[in-house]
């Protein structure tokens, strides 16, 4: 993975820390804020939907299902679910996130980001991490190092991989 091109300006670099406002907990409940720095030391999964992004629902969400049920025994792994609105405010709502989490029995931190004033009203992950939209993976080392940021995502590749790490 960490042979791919630098497409979207991050791979190899220090990943930026999360500021979003809005999360709930892997119980569905609304939870304090979350950062990368509560992770330190474990191998992070960030991925990006919306609610009425048709490939988060027949792609995305069901790779993330997939990935965090493989490595569901593996600690030194952390998942998380971020809502990165950018269009769309009335239909991608913070309670679609709780249902997202709900429909698709994840027991993972999700996150509602629709940005500020300073990131031009869009997700304040994708200003960022310069995503390209939904679904989107972000894959970040040990380290903190960004080393995957893109759409499209072998699952059974990252998985293969995520499993070396313990």
């Amino acid at each position: 993975m960490a042979n791919r091109t630098n497409k979207y300006g991050l791979e190899g670099n220090q990943a930026p820390e999360l500021s979003v406002p809005r999360w709930i907990n892997e119980k569905g409940e609304e939870s304090d804020s979350i950062f990368l720095a509560d992770y330190e030391g474990k191998f992070k999964i960030i991925y990006c939907f919306q609610a009425w992004c048709p490939g988060c629902h027949s792609q995305g969400l069901p790779a993330l299902k997939k990935m965090v049920e493989a490595l569901k025994e593996n600690d030194k792994v952390a998942f998380i679910a971020i809502q990165t609105v950018f269009e769309g405010q009335h239909e991608n709502t913070f309670a679609k996130v709780k249902e997202i989490q709900k429909q698709y029995e994840l027991a993972i931190p999700f996150g509602h980001d629709v940005g500020t004033e300073a990131t031009q009203n869009i997700s304040s992950t994708m200003y960022h991490y310069r995503t390209g939209g939904t679904p989107w993976f972000i894959l970040i080392d040990q380290k903190g190092r960004v080393i995957f940021n893109d759409f499209h995502l072998n699952t059974e590749k990252a998985i293969e991989f995520l499993k070396t790490i313990c």
